[in-house]
């Protein structure tokens, strides 16, 4: 009789363990490991930026409540060089981890967050862990090593000093850096079209240092010196194409280095202007196929 007591008490216990797992889940979480719960202490790197956008913006507040607040998380991370970050999904936000495994596989999303982090902390890889308890760890894989950085840093230095001078206008500089690039680099057409990689020519060493680039090392090289010159920028893309949109006398303007240094069938090197600060609709007038952006992450453009 006693033996039979005990079993239906441990019974008892099992099946009110299954009853409420979820928030006996919940009490360990907030009460037994709450002392490891404790979030990665962000550190910036002398590249971190400052700015905030209407799609994403810089937080200190690594709990989050919303999917947006997920979004905010990971650009403040990214935009602060650090290559791990850990941070805890809070009880009350039911789908966090949900929402966290959306965000982490949703490399479209991403490559767009990619566009606003300056240029040296802009990823080419992350991954995302997660757990049941609802911690998550972000690892990031940056584009530029540091040799590349320290080779741009210098030579961005040079340009600026041989090219800018103090008493120019913003769009005089603007003007005067965007020729530069456009003459001093080649449109890489073996990358484009046959899948050559001899160069880095999809980042700013490719255009600064090899001299060849496609279009994303046209707009990573112009954000380094918009950046370098503190003019409000960020990088704009479509679905195969990537440009930059700049902050000039409280306007958004469009600027596509990679379509004003067109290939020519002479191989003859042209330098133009048609995508030099223009506003949106002068960009759907000239050309409505590869600049087709979306609204809703790049609000400032409209």
């Amino acid at each position: 009789m006693k033996k039979w007591s005990i079993m239906m008490i441990i019974l008892c216990i099992f099946m009110l363990c299954l009853m409420y797992s979820d928030k006996i889940v919940y009490f360990l979480v907030a009460n037994v490991t709450s002392a490891e719960r404790k979030n990665t202490t962000l550190e910036n790197n002398q590249f971190a930026g400052k700015e905030s956008y209407q799609f994403v913006q810089l937080t200190d507040d690594f709990t989050p409540s919303t999917s947006q607040d997920l979004i905010n998380i990971y650009y403040t991370v990214l935009n602060s060089g650090m290559k791990e970050f850990t941070f805890y999904c809070p009880e009350d936000y039911k789908n966090c981890i949900n929402d966290v495994d959306y965000l982490s596989n949703n490399q479209v999303l991403l490559s767009h967050i990619n566009n606003f982090l300056p240029v040296y902390n802009s990823f080419q890889n992350i991954e995302t862990e997660f757990d049941s308890l609802g911690k998550v760890t972000i690892s990031i894989h940056y584009t530029y090593q540091q040799q590349e950085i320290t080779e741009l840093e210098v030579t961005v230095s040079n340009i600026i000093n041989s090219t800018i001078q103090d008493n120019m206008t913003t769009e005089d500089k603007i003007k005067a850096i965007h020729d530069y690039i456009i003459n001093t680099t080649k449109y890489d057409v073996n990358r484009s079209d046959n899948k050559i990689t001899t160069y880095h020519s999809d980042t700013a060493y490719g255009a600064l240092i090899e001299h060849y680039a496609i279009c994303s090392g046209y707009a990573d090289s112009m954000k380094l010196f918009l950046d370098y010159l503190q003019i409000p920028n960020y990088k704009i893309s479509s679905e195969n194409h990537i440009w930059n949109l700049v902050y000039l006398d409280h306007t958004w303007y469009h600027l596509d280095l990679t379509w004003d240094d067109p290939v020519t069938s002479t191989g003859e090197d042209v330098l133009e202007y048609d995508y030099f600060l223009i506003n949106t609709e002068e960009l759907k007038e000239i050309e409505n196929e590869q600049h087709i952006f979306d609204n809703t992450i790049y609000q400032e453009a409209i």
